[in-house]
């Protein structure tokens, strides 16, 4: 009987050592969880832009969300302060691996991109550094907005100034060209040809009839009436035969 309480007094005593352990590491890895969140939002990361613009990232928690904001402020040139602006983004990192276990790595590979860049707010909308690229974009870090917004808006059309009204210009009297005769191109003789020389058509002068071109006529005309064409000529001779 003693033997048997001694034994539950064994496994009671390893029970609460084992649960005391594990509490400890549950306690022990918590800490170092905030200490690193600690890190990441208490100290803020600084760069310089392109175009030599002072910015920082700070880190803050927004329920289940992971909040950042940048903010950059342009030197002076001068009399006149340098340009402010600040944009803000959101996301889940802590559904990464990685991000849990290095945090602040995550943003500053962040900052890397963004130390490129003239306007620190004008880059991608979806960050994904290298350590979390490989996951989805709920665990990454998105654009949410922006002050001023930024130049990614349509451009608002350039505003038209009053045209002047035209003043007819006056014409003056065009001046007439001086009418130009044609010259006449000499013809040119076609090869294998002689020159073509007008052909000049005689004047009607008196013709005197000969007595003897009634009758052939007549009896031409009276050979082609009655007798075959074959003997027109013989026909003729006879009729003119007759005639005289």
């Amino acid at each position: 009987m003693r033997s048997m309480m001694r034994v539950a007094l064994l496994f009671l005593a390893a029970a609460v050592c084992v649960s005391s352990a594990q509490t400890n590491n549950s306690s022990n890895d918590r800490q170092q969880q905030q200490q690193q969140q600690r890190s990441v939002w208490d100290e803020p990361i600084r760069f310089s832009s392109k175009a030599k613009d002072s910015c920082t990232m700070v880190v803050s928690g927004a329920g289940d969300y992971t909040r950042l904001r940048v903010s950059c402020k342009g030197p002076s040139q001068g009399q006149t302060p340098g340009r402010s602006y600040y944009c803000d983004f959101q996301g889940k990192p802590n559904l990464c691996r990685a991000y849990n276990l290095n945090p602040r790595h995550y943003f500053t590979q962040m900052m890397w991109d963004m130390r490129k860049l003239s306007h620190a707010c004008q880059g991608p909308k979806v960050y994904r550094p290298a350590m979390c690229k490989k996951y989805p974009d709920e665990a990454q870090i998105t654009f949410l907005a922006s002050w001023p917004k930024t130049s990614s808006t349509k451009p608002s059309k350039p505003v038209q100034e009053p045209r002047k009204p035209v003043v007819p210009a006056q014409n003056k009297p065009a001046n007439t060209p001086k009418t130009v005769k044609p010259q006449q191109q000499p013809v040119k003789p076609q090869p294998g040809k002689g020159p073509q020389t007008k052909k000049t058509t005689p004047k009607p002068g008196k013709t005197t009839t000969r007595p003897t071109e009634q009758p052939e006529s007549k009896a031409s005309r009276v050979a082609s009436e009655h007798c075959w064409k074959s003997f027109h000529g013989v026909c003729t001779y006879f009729i003119s035969w007759f005639q005289n």
